[in-house]
């Protein structure tokens, strides 16, 4: 038993305290250590039950503090005139014990004895993290335990903000080694006493810049006598009436534990001064892992930033994709800050306390973080400038045991690295700039395709502040055509980013357009060229029938598309091509037709990946060729992780577009008809529906098609000029209804109708019969068009009907459309 005499209890109006830690298989905590008069009133229980209803375990189970005056101890029948804190220590998943605290007074504890308090918690449990290989198992009441649980020599102060006055207690002053009565009050008097390097830490604390805010740190103070001490402190910040910061409570306690070895004194010192020569955000990533990877024998390395509520994934090491859990190893793929913090509570939580956090083997976390770590892993919140702006993992694959020592190393990098992390931000704050106008320009998501599955990857240059103009696109086209398109912009500046959003945007509005390639391809040559800009672009754009397996290719002084064959063979295809973009207006651009069969893999890719200063584009390509053929098919996002696995630094930007081709499984069945401007075209058209339906097997749903027909052809022959046409699709279980007139005027749905009025109703209609409707404008017109849900039929799904028929006129059916049928009218 520790008697309470001239230590940090006294302070807090305590006369009694325990720590109870968790018992073998976690169900209960058990008393480990008591301080003070246990002859009193109240008497510390041998154990609680961390599924009862006591305050403990009330505190364990919400993660905060609980506070229980006299009389709800009397109503539970512990009698009394008591007031007890139960104060959890440590947070979810690792519940490190409970902080148990009693005053002889019913009354409570009030605001600020609380704040202390909580603020005493936290030291503890960080002194129970680092004590955590000797706590193995709880002890007797009054049984020697070596160093005590409680950290016993410390003391509080309150600084009030307005004035610089600091209300120390004498267990502060004999820590810092300052007579009781040579202090005048003034903060500047103890911060005379901190090693110069650890002043600037101090400053964050004794001048904050908001309230409502927790800080911990640690720090070195020099003795009068030459001694050198760890010290921790933990402080919290109080508002005034109108919100500004007041006071500051602070608990400032003994740290030797983090006393650093001479061999970390030499580590942190090497990675300070590699640290001030880091320009970038991830030139600090880089020498952070290769500071720390080593001397700690740790297995993975991860440093992310924090923004907002997300995490941007700056370095991975080692960069290999299966070293990672799912939620890393996507972040690695794109580096785009796609991971929120709320999907990782636990790590949510350590960003939070903002201290280190050190998880043992087998502590149970979440699976994006226990894979990193199976073997122990620490959680490393990087602080600077009174916030946290990143975190650093480390995890090991064996069994890892951390020590005191190692904690003090953590906790010196987190400050260095955090620091560092904001000084980047201010030296390339232009590159950040640049490189968010041109993620903003990407696409965040590749559609679904039927017949194929296609992924990307994009990784910014590593070398210089600017950014590129690498770009990529999947287009879902009509009639079962999807477009592949890959391109680079010349330079790297926040203009040819800028150039590249308005070539993606066009070369997607000229295709949904219904152009064929090479027309997509020689309308954005045009509006490149009319820019008046001095840069230039090549493009790669891939025109592909899914249901055909054909690919129109159209090749503008960019890289020709690879392909892997099914039996693993991989060439680069023969395409003619171009000039590059913006260099002639009147330039032609060649089609190439190349046949694909199901299990092929077709690879866009900009020239980043396969040239630079020190590989030879031959070379590149070679490589790339090889890592296809040996890859297996079945994943494409796994070979596009391994295209990209080597490419740690890069004199320009990589951009990837990969798809694999499956072929339809159940190929739509198309029928066409050239409505002819006639009194009774509606009545040709409605009998050309049925007829081509009923050859479908389509029977219930007939008369809402009919209606929909009905409905689409008159208005294009009442507001248009010109050829109006009629195409019919069937796809499993759906109708599609497509009307194509030579008007670019899209339609327009009444707001209301008058019902006497004898027109206005007809796209009602077919919104009525319809599960979906809209219009989509193609080259010199539109296409209106609508979808009717069917219910399941027998003998569907086979694909082997020939039912695509292109009509010349009533009752004339014509071969298969070929691709020519999209080139502009």
């Amino acid at each position: 038993m520790h008697a309470l005499t001239g230590q940090i209890f006294a302070t807090f109006g305590v006369e009694l305290a325990a720590v109870y830690v968790p018992a073998e298989g976690g169900g209960e905590l058990r008393l480990a250590e008591v301080v003070g008069d246990s002859h009193g009133p109240y008497e510390m229980p041998p154990a609680y039950a961390l599924s009862g209803s006591s305050a403990v375990a009330d505190a364990c189970r919400a993660g905060h503090p609980r506070w229980v005056t006299s009389e709800e101890l009397g109503a539970s029948g512990t009698g009394g005139r008591v007031s007890l804190g139960a104060l959890p220590l440590g947070v979810a998943p690792q519940l490190l014990g409970c902080l148990v605290v009693v005053r002889k007074d019913g009354d409570g504890f009030d605001a600020d004895q609380r704040a202390f308090l909580e603020l005493y918690a936290d030291q503890t449990a960080a002194g129970l993290e680092a004590a955590a290989a000797r706590v193995t198992a709880p002890v007797e009441v009054g049984a020697s335990t070596g160093p005590t649980l409680l950290p016993l020599r410390g003391g509080t102060f309150v600084l009030t903000l307005r004035t610089g006055r600091m209300d120390v207690d004498a267990q502060v002053l004999h820590l810092l080694g300052v007579p009781a009565e040579g202090f005048d009050g003034h903060v500047s008097t103890l911060l005379e006493c901190a090693v110069p390097d650890d002043v600037p830490a101090l400053m964050s604390v004794v001048e904050p810049d908001r309230s409502d805010t927790h800080q911990q740190l640690a720090f070195r103070i020099r003795r009068p006598g030459g001694e050198l001490r760890w010290l921790g402190l933990r402080c919290r910040v109080l508002a005034a009436d109108d919100g500004r910061p007041e006071r500051v409570l602070g608990v400032v306690g003994d740290a030797s534990y983090l006393r650093p070895t001479p061999d970390e004194v030499s580590l942190v010192q090497r990675l300070s001064a590699a640290l001030a020569g880091a320009t970038t955000i991830r030139d600090v990533s880089r020498v952070v892992v290769e500071s720390l990877r080593a001397p700690l024998n740790a297995t993975r390395v991860a440093v992310a930033e924090l923004e907002g509520d997300r995490l941007v994934v700056t370095l991975l090491d080692p960069p290999q994709p299966d070293a990672w859990p799912g939620v890393w190893r996507s972040e690695w793929r794109s580096e785009w800050p796609d991971a929120s913090c709320h999907s990782l509570p636990t790590l949510e939580s350590a960003l939070r306390e903002g201290h280190v956090a050190l998880w043992p083997p087998g502590t149970p976390l979440e699976a994006g973080l226990a894979g990193i770590g199976p073997g122990g892993l620490a959680i490393l919140p990087l602080p600077a400038d009174g916030r946290m702006v990143g975190v650093c993992l480390v995890g090991w694959d064996g069994e890892h045991r951390f020590g005191p020592e190692e904690r003090s190393l953590l906790t010196a990098t987190a400050g260095l690295v955090g620091q560092a992390l904001m000084r980047a931000h201010a030296l390339n704050a232009g590159h950040e700039l640049a490189t968010m106008l041109q993620r903003s320009l990407l696409p965040r998501k590749l559609p679904a395709l039927p017949g194929g599955v296609a992924v990307a990857r994009y990784l910014p240059a590593t070398v210089g502040l600017e950014v590129g103009g690498d770009w990529y696109d999947v287009i879902p086209l009509s009639d079962g055509h999807v477009a592949l398109v890959i391109g680079d912009v010349q330079g790297h500046s926040a203009g040819a980013a800028t150039i590249m959003g308005q070539m993606r945007t066009a070369i997607r509005a000229y295709a949904v357009e219904g152009h064929p390639p090479d027309v997509v391809v020689a309308h954005a040559n045009r509006l490149l060229v009319g820019m008046e800009t001095d840069l230039f672009a090549t493009c790669c754009y891939v025109d592909l029938d899914m249901e055909e397996g054909l690919a129109w290719i159209v090749r503008a002084g960019h890289l020709p598309p690879l392909l892997r064959l099914p039996e693993g063979t991989t060439e680069a295809t023969q395409v003619e091509g171009g000039p590059p973009l913006g260099v002639m207006a009147d330039a032609e651009f060649p089609l190439t037709e190349v046949g694909l069969a199901p299990g092929t893999l077709i690879a866009l890719l900009t020239d980043g990946l396969v040239e630079s200063s020190s590989l030879p584009l031959e070379d590149g390509m070679r490589a790339v060729c090889e890592t296809l053929a040996g890859a297996d098919p079945a994943d494409p996002g796994r070979v596009a992780d391994e295209l990209v696995a080597g490419t740690r630094r890069r004199d320009d930007d990589v951009a990837v577009l990969l798809m694999r081709y499956d072929g339809m499984r159940v190929r739509p069945i198309r029928a066409r008809w050239a409505v002819w401007r006639l009194p009774d075209a509606v009545m040709h058209a409605r009998r050309f529906t049925a007829r081509t339906l009923r050859g479908w097997g389509v029977a219930e749903e007939v008369d809402m098609a009919l209606l929909a027909v009905s409905e689409l052809v008159t208005n294009a022959i009442a507001h248009t000029q010109g050829e109006v046409r009629l195409d019919l699709t069937l796809a499993a279980d759906r109708l599609r209804i497509a009307v194509n007139d030579a008007s670019p005027r899209a339609p327009v749905k009444a707001a209301s109708v008058d019902w006497e009025a004898t027109g206005g109703r007809g796209l009602l209609l077919v919104e009525a019969v319809s599960t979906s409707w809209g219009s989509v404008p193609l080259s010199g017109g539109k296409q209106v068009w609508c979808e009717v849900a069917l219910s399941p039929r027998e003998g569907t799904g086979d694909g082997t009907g020939d039912g695509d028929g292109a009509g010349a006129g009533p009752g004339h059916p014509a071969p298969r459309r070929a691709h020519g049928g999209r080139r502009s009218r």
